[in-house]
């Protein structure tokens, strides 16, 4: 979608220590990026800077941009455009700023701000994954066809998306969709992001390998575990895998309840071979009644997509003909339920800058057909 749109809009890559402007068409950045320092701790000089780099953005342009669209850090009500709250790497912003409404008086045109999470989930299932999985499922003569896809990146933090019907995000009624509060599932009363994050690999390496004052980061300890770098093989191998298992928990309810496609992003993701195994083991897993029954933790069958074989068996299913009770007729009938996890090909960055864009002219379009 919009592969081919005409339209130009301005995004904003919103670091605590640097912004990075950018206008994509087509689903392409069509400028140099402007970068300059986001004065994130001075709200005057924040504002500021952000003005004039999507001025400096806008000058760039052949042609006149329709909207300014960009995910930003923390909470917020994004539907309104305002940021604030609890916002370490915009302390400025903390008692709450109108920045779209700021920003739309500014430069005349509509702003739509987003949790990167969401956009992220955004980009994905508009140009990434969604249709990727269903193009992929057609041609090996499949008749199966997802619309609901949940994004996870990880990160310095755990952040999720969910778009379902194809196109629809959801953002809540409190733009408060979050699932780095989950529960831990080794220390129930810690938040599951302690588990899931940059600071997890890097604390459980160091307890692994007795070396709590290491300063690898995850970088370094992938290398440890591909035997690339001196270190503690087994300890590396384990940071990883920890945190495919505790995702994979919280990712079990998640998928539970939305019943979707999983795509993951983020820089930790290079680590996909030492984090897969575990992850998928979780959501594979079994759950009892009182009586002792077995189940399914999550109720569909759960496939890796990025393997080919699986996918195969995935696209496959269980397909066979069923009798119309009382005539000759028959319907094809598919009683395997089942979804699939992946890992982004587009990269969490790309994935939020094609949502942002993707997200600002659905926007548009869907308040021009009203």
């Amino acid at each position: 979608m919009y592969r081919y749109d005409s339209r130009v809009v301005i995004t904003l890559d919103a670091g605590g220590t640097n912004f990075v402007f950018g206008a994509m068409q087509a689903n392409k950045f069509i400028v140099e990026p402007i970068t300059m320092p986001s004065n994130a701790q001075d709200l005057d000089r924040c504002l500021s800077t952000m003005v004039e780099g999507f001025r400096a953005i806008i000058a760039k342009l052949e042609t006149k941009p329709v909207a300014i669209s960009f995910a930003f850090p923390g909470p917020a009500d994004y539907r309104n455009g305002v940021i604030g709250g609890y916002l370490p790497n915009f302390p400025s912003f903390r008692d709450g700023v109108a920045l779209g409404p700021f920003l739309e008086y500014t430069f005349g045109i509509p702003v739509f701000i987003n949790n990167d999470g969401d956009l992220f989930a955004y980009g994905e299932a508009l140009g990434g994954a969604l249709p990727e999985v269903n193009a992929k499922l057609e041609a090996l003569g499949s008749s199966k066809q997802y619309r609901n896809l949940i994004g996870y990146t990880f990160g310095t933090g755990f952040g999720i998306g969910i778009v379902t019907e194809g196109n629809r995000l959801h953002a809540g009624d409190n733009s408060c969709v979050e699932t780095f509060c989950l529960r831990h599932k080794k220390m129930p009363d810690i938040i599951v992001e302690e588990g899931v994050a940059v600071r997890a690999v890097k604390r459980v390496y160091g307890e692994a390998s007795g070396d709590v004052n290491h300063n690898f980061e995850p970088k370094d300890i992938c290398e440890i575990a591909d035997g690339k770098r001196p270190g503690d093989v087994e300890a590396a191998k384990k940071a990883f895998a920890e945190l495919g298992e505790i995702a994979g928990d919280a990712m079990a309810t998640a998928v539970t309840l939305i019943d979707g496609i999983i795509v993951i992003g983020g820089g930790i993701t290079a680590a996909r071979k030492y984090i897969m195994p575990s992850l998928l083991k979780e959501l594979r897993g079994k759950i009892h009644t009182l009586s002792g029954d077995t189940l399914n933790r999550v109720q569909m069958e759960v496939y890796d997509l990025d393997n080919e074989e699986e996918f195969k068996a995935f696209a496959k299913g269980n397909q066979r003909p069923l009798k119309v009770y009382g005539t000759d007729r028959y319907v094809a009938y598919d009683p395997m339920k089942r979804i699939g996890v992946m890992i982004s090909k587009m990269g969490a960055s790309q994935a939020i800058s094609v949502g942002a864009y993707a997200y600002a002219l659905h926007q548009l379009d869907t308040k021009n057909e009203q």
